[in-house]
């Protein structure tokens, strides 16, 4: 007699609090790696590249901005490919991957010629190493979110999970640091081989972070159903997840607009409160940026924990539409030159408002997806979305248009953007009650 999955009990996984501390602080380490690379080309695209790379072209800063976004086109593309693997090999030799690959390639772009050196190929270069970036980008917190989910007891899986995203916020303030003394030094030196002491620094942090994140260990729930049997395994798992899941991949899709808050405020509105029609140190801008990202590693656990308690739709929802609002005040503190105005409102904006997004999104998306597909899920449907946000510094310059000042259209294009992503994450069902079997029973269901 054949076996059907409901004459079988499904043993029950409710994830282990010390296993759950581990990844946490693996997906934490993980992600500060990816993002410090990530954010010091940021900081680089916004101060530095438009003369290493572009100078004496028509306009160089919207070039060297268009590089930040080129990567957001590889992203999509190594979701596909990535999160075959993390669904089929596993989670952990995936995040791995992009641990390694991103530390490589972040390095290298410090090694590059300028273009006075030898022309058009460091450009070229600049380019293809970015979209390497790109493609660790693409796998890393999708990883890292699945696992952690994973691994998390039910009551504190938003908890645990926030500390992915956490880890980014604590890269952005590492690069920031790393970018403070070199942004003071003399143009001549800048320009020739101050900037690129930062990106050879990522091989300091690679280290660590490797370290920290060979200990993991995989999840049960992902073992029972798909590591330990290849029968149990989907052979594609981007095949059934849009047949079975297409609906939370464009949930998640829409819902992943709201980085476009981040991209905007760390690298349109560095070069925008820099340039000298505004007049704003580069340095104080950097302690702004250094300032909204530490008050978020405090707020982002609790947003966490918060959406244990009252669910992840509030948390997300709550902090999208707040955002809408911020990003004005954010703008109009820089017009106005205040500095005191422009730390309170980058605070607000990032640690209070979109820190709220930031920190339940890996768990509000990884609960739409059940164990075999979830890496993948995660990973398309966050790097499609995420595509608006790399882009979205190149899409505020044009917005701008001649006048340097006009921040208004860029302000309205962001909370656009924010609010469509409120409305996306009104249509998901709430699942923060739902256990890991649940979830994965959803598709058992969906399959009959």
């Amino acid at each position: 007699m054949t076996m059907t999955n409901s004459d079988v009990e499904s043993p029950t996984y409710d994830g282990d609090s010390a296993k759950a501390k581990q990844a946490a602080k693996a997906a934490f380490f993980g992600s500060m790696l990816e993002y410090y690379d990530f954010y010091i080309f940021a900081s680089a695209a916004a101060l530095v590249f438009p003369t290493v790379f572009f100078a004496g072209s028509k306009n160089p800063l919207m070039l060297s901005l268009a590089t930040f976004g080129i990567s957001y086109v590889a992203r999509p593309i190594g979701a596909f490919v990535l999160g075959h693997f993390g669904d089929r090999a596993g989670r952990k030799r995936v995040m791995m991957f992009c641990l390694v690959l991103m530390g490589v390639v972040t390095f290298a772009v410090g090694c590059l010629p300028s273009r006075e050196a030898m022309g058009w190929v460091g450009p070229a270069l600049l380019i293809l190493l970015r979209v390497g970036q790109g493609i660790s980008a693409a796998g890393e917190q999708s990883g890292a979110g699945s696992l952690t989910l994973e691994h998390s007891p039910m009551a504190r899986r938003g908890f645990f999970c926030s500390w992915t995203l956490t880890g980014t916020q604590a890269g952005f303030i590492v690069a920031s640091l790393a970018f403070i003394p070199v942004a003071a030094m003399p143009d001549h030196l800048l320009y020739t081989w101050g900037w690129r002491i930062p990106f050879w620094c990522s091989f300091l942090v690679l280290v660590v972070a490797y370290v920290v994140r060979r200990k993991l260990e995989e999840p049960e729930i992902f073992i029972a159903n798909t590591a330990d049997d290849a029968e149990k395994a989907e052979p594609m798992p981007f095949v059934t997840l849009f047949r079975y899941h297409w609906r939370d991949v464009l949930r998640v899709i829409v819902c992943a607009f709201i980085a476009v808050v981040s991209t905007v405020f760390a690298v349109f509105g560095l070069a925008f409160a820099t340039s000298p029609e505004v007049g704003i140190s580069r340095t104080t801008m950097l302690w702004v940026a250094i300032a909204a990202n530490a008050v978020a590693l405090v707020s982002q656990p609790l947003y966490g924990a918060l959406s244990d308690r009252i669910g992840r739709k509030p948390v997300f929802i709550g902090g999208a539409l707040t955002a809408a609002v911020g990003v004005f005040a954010y703008f109009g503190a820089i017009g106005t030159g205040n500095v005191g105005a422009i730390f309170a409102a980058a605070i607000v904006l990032m640690a209070g408002f979109y820190g709220a997004t930031n920190a339940v999104w890996p768990v509000f998306y990884a609960e739409m997806f059940s164990s075999k597909v979830r890496y993948s899920g995660m990973a398309i449907g966050t790097q499609i979305g995420f595509a608006l946000a790399g882009f979205a510094p190149t899409i505020a310059t044009a917005l701008r248009g001649d006048d340097v000042k006009n921040w208004l259209p860029v302000a309205i294009f962001t909370a656009c953007c924010t609010l469509l992503a409120a409305a996306s994450a009104a249509t998901a069902p709430e699942r923060f009650k739902t256990t890991l079997d649940e979830l994965d029973n959803r598709e058992i269901a969906a399959h009959r």
